[in-house]
């Protein structure tokens, strides 16, 4: 990947091989990584979305070479075009100006690390301090503190004795992976886990979900998601699952004959009673 200075360093390189006039300008595009926090906002330019962060975008890189002078007393100056972006968060709009010839070059790639300045950003109460951005890694295991935050697990279903599944299902792959089924145990069931889903920070935490699925032979399946970040607020994932028989397989319980009950007199039309 080519850095921005690279390409600036081309645009003028053609200007000069191409003789061209002082209004001349020249385009080039760039691949830009583009990084926020929180995550999971959408990338505006000129109004039309062009990813959601982290993402990988092209942005052009648009110089006009102004050459003063004739021969050997020529004089090259370069006025390059501000890249205009809006980030947009949970009904937060951001603006961003950026200079491309400012974009931050890191293991070989062009990067944009936007971080919001509303408040509900700054200052969130429910987060510990500094582990906003910490990720649960395979690296660090038992690193951040959200690891360490104890959630009560409940779920219970009619009838009981269904098979209960979970998996993870995210709207940021890029951080947190979607994970296949895994298979808990039967209803009901009660436990207290904590989350180590690798990827996963406090600030993404809004764009994960966990999903339970319960399975009874004889029953149609049930699914239900709960949001991570609710869950860690609440310190609790539970619910209750009211199993529907399918088509064609529906079982009346068996119900005991009703017998006659001579504790309380039955009225008579006549206004008679009797034991």
């Amino acid at each position: 990947m080519a850095t921005i200075r690279n390409l600036l360093s081309l645009v003028v390189l053609v200007a000069v091989l191409a003789a061209c006039k002082s209004t001349a300008t020249s385009t080039q595009m760039c691949y830009v990584d583009i990084t926020s926090n929180p995550s999971g906002a959408m990338v505006l330019r000129d109004g039309q979305q062009i990813g959601t962060t982290p993402c990988t975008v092209q942005l052009p890189v648009t110089v006009t070479p102004h050459v003063t002078g004739k021969g050997f007393n020529s004089t090259f100056n370069t006025t390059v075009s501000n890249w205009e972006l809006d980030f947009v968060k949970d009904g937060y709009t951001e603006h961003l100006t950026m200079d491309p010839t400012k974009c931050n070059f890191i293991n070989g790639r062009n990067v944009i690390d936007y971080t919001f300045r509303a408040l509900p950003y700054m200052n969130d109460p429910t987060i510990p301090m500094g582990e906003a951005g910490k990720m649960v890694s395979r690296d660090n295991p038992g690193g951040t503190a959200l690891e360490g935050t104890v959630i009560r697990w409940f779920f219970d279903s009619e009838p009981r004795g269904a098979r209960i599944y979970w998996r993870v299902v995210s709207s940021v792959p890029q951080e947190v992976k979607n994970t296949n089924e895994t298979y808990l145990m039967t209803t009901p069931y009660e436990e207290t886990r904590g989350f180590n889903i690798l990827g996963l920070t406090y600030e993404n935490s809004r764009d994960v979900t966990i999903e339970v699925k319960v399975s009874k032979q004889g029953y149609e399946d049930q699914v239900k998601r709960f949001n991570v970040r609710q869950a860690i607020d609440q310190q609790e994932i539970s619910g209750f699952f009211e199993l529907v028989p399918k088509a064609g397989n529906y079982q009346p319980q068996y119900q005991q004959p009703q017998q006659p009950y001579y504790g309380q007199p039955q009225y008579q039309p006549q206004g008679q009673y009797y034991y």
